[in-house]
């Protein structure tokens, strides 16, 4: 059985000041022909909140669960983390990690969900990343995916029961980000979806809900994933109901994509609309879902057999017009395309 020297905690990562919003953009948009006056638009979104992202406090609060996690239950790892696209950076703690002397690491991947940009992404980022550090990189494997683990259903049950009480017989849309339709073909991420859906409902004792999605990005002559959110908003209105309550769970923490598409530009819709609605809460720091990463090790570590492997083959890029300017990375951010009829969006 492999013998594992540490956990890395692996993300999508977002600016954290004013002066951070750009530079981060254009790490987003490497290598993609997106006009700045576009950036400029999906910056403003950042600037309304200060020009801060929550989703680098969220991965530092938790890391700082997981710590203490580990120290009461076991294995002791240190836990090191990195950034797709903003500080600190993978290819940064990838050298910290070399010169610690971490030759063997598990992956914590801030994704429940299979897709391209969800995973196999990530790992091309890891496998980048190694080839630059050169001799002496660590040897990475990902920890399974936990869309159905109970300890990521769980806590999404006991959110959703809370944000009933608070509108009770609330008609229930379950959100996830939407990606292109070809991307969601080569994967197994709707359907990963529509069983956390079933099993969350189940959980909270909700027999009536449907699964939407949210943060639609792309030209309008590509299909995404459907139907959004703003979209399904009105179709509960126009079916006769007058309250709703929205459950982000393709989403572990509510970073930018939570506060901005559902908190802000959703719940404006439906405040046009007369419906009264509520948002559930992630998963964020919940103990149930810190001791399930715990768990996701120790299996690992165990020799457990993976439940979900990541096949060489699995999660292929997209060959076309998705894998030219405008894949998304559900459960993070994603980037901005060339031309849109929508909406820029951010992390």
């Amino acid at each position: 059985m492999p013998q594992y020297d540490a956990i890395l905690v692996l993300s999508f990562g977002g600016p954290e000041k004013p002066e951070d919003v750009m530079p981060f953009l254009e790490n987003v948009l490497r290598g993609r022909n997106v006009p700045r006056p576009r950036m400029l638009q999906v910056a403003e979104h950042y600037y309304q909140f200060g020009g801060r992202s929550p989703i680098n406090d969220q991965c530092r609060a938790l890391i700082a669960a997981l710590r203490t996690e580990l120290d009461a239950h076991g294995p002791r790892l240190p836990i090191y983390w990195g950034n797709r696209n903003w500080h600190p950076m993978l290819e940064h703690t990838m050298r910290k990690m070399a010169r610690d002397g971490v030759r063997r690491a598990l992956v914590f991947i801030t994704s429940a969900y299979s897709s391209y940009s969800a995973c196999r992404q990530y790992m091309e980022d890891i496998e980048r990343a190694r080839q630059t550090v050169g001799d002496g990189a660590p040897v990475f494997e990902k920890l399974r995916h936990f869309h159905n683990h109970s300890g990521f259903i769980w806590p999404n049950a006991e959110n959703l029961r809370a944000a009933l009480d608070q509108l009770p017989d609330a008609e229930v849309l379950f959100t996830a980000h939407s990606i292109p339709l070809e991307m969601a073909r080569t994967s197994k991420y709707v359907a990963q979806l529509e069983e956390a859906s079933r099993l969350i409902a189940l959980g909270a004792g909700c027999p009536n809900y449907r699964l939407v999605y949210q943060s639609r990005s792309g030209s309008p002559q590509q299909p995404w994933l459907g139907p959004d959110i703003l979209e399904a908003l009105a179709e509960v209105k126009e079916a006769g109901a007058n309250k709703v309550v929205v459950a982000p769970i393709g989403f572990i923490s509510d970073h930018m994509e939570v506060i901005y598409d559902l908190d802000y530009e959703a719940a404006a819709r439906a405040g046009e609309l007369g419906l009264k609605m509520v948002r559930a809460a992630t998963v964020g720091t919940h103990p149930r879902f810190v001791a399930m990463i715990r768990e996701l090790i120790a299996e690992r570590a165990a020799g457990g057999v993976d439940a979900d492997p990541c096949r060489q083959d699995c999660c292929p890029a997209p060959l076309t017009g998705a894998r030219l300017t405008e894949i998304a990375t559900p459960c993070s951010a994603e980037p901005l395309p060339e031309e849109s009829g929508k909406r820029p969006r951010h992390d």
